[in-house]
């Protein structure tokens, strides 16, 4: 159990036995009154976040997030299979729990799972990934404006935006937080 006093940014709890993690809190101390806690907080399952107040006596048990390195095999079309690199067990995850990393990793990468009682919520790709483009404009010569950039197709099917002097077939570099094109590998 874990008591609202002692609650900080990523703790996660449980509230009517479903999972959260703390986004942001603060201490209050009232000049008349009790002290409470002024808690945001997320549903790890469905992403709604809240703002609340709590008593700092008020108790909620822990939950517990397993996190797992896992390889990405295949995609059948449907589903997307995970293979547990310690044990060799393989998990199959549905399109809608995986579209924010699939389209960063290629087959054999390994991607972050995080698990709430044995059930996969959240894939996470590597924060850097090396990709090769395989379709893009060819760089125009003498279109050397400042920051000019154009779209590329990398192998996994993402598009991002790459400066104009990058051609196909090269391997770059991308911060899969956001999108950006870091520089060539």
């Amino acid at each position: 159990m874990i008591s609202a006093g002692e609650f900080r940014k990523g703790i996660t709890f449980e509230i009517n036995g479903e999972p959260h993690i703390v986004l942001d809190f603060q201490h209050v101390k009232p000049g008349k009154g009790a002290a409470f806690v002024r808690t945001k907080y997320r549903n790890i399952l469905t992403g709604a976040t809240r703002e609340e107040a709590f008593n700092p006596n008020d108790k909620f048990p822990k939950a517990h997030i397993e996190t797992k390195q896992m390889q990405y095999l295949y995609s059948d079309g449907e589903m997307y299979y995970f293979m547990d690199q310690n044990t060799f067990d393989q998990i199959p995850l549905m399109a809608e729990q995986v579209e924010e990393a699939i389209k960063w990793l290629r087959e054999n990468d390994v991607a972050t799972i995080k698990f709430y009682k044995d059930n996969a919520f959240l894939v996470e790709a590597p924060n850097f990934v090396e990709l090769k483009v395989v379709e893009t404009e060819p760089g125009v010569k003498g279109d050397t404006a400042t920051n000019v950039t154009k779209q590329a197709i990398v192998e996994t099917g993402a598009a991002v935006q790459v400066p104009i002097f990058i051609e196909e077939g090269e391997i770059i570099k991308i911060d899969t937080r956001n999108g950006d094109y870091l520089g060539r590998a």
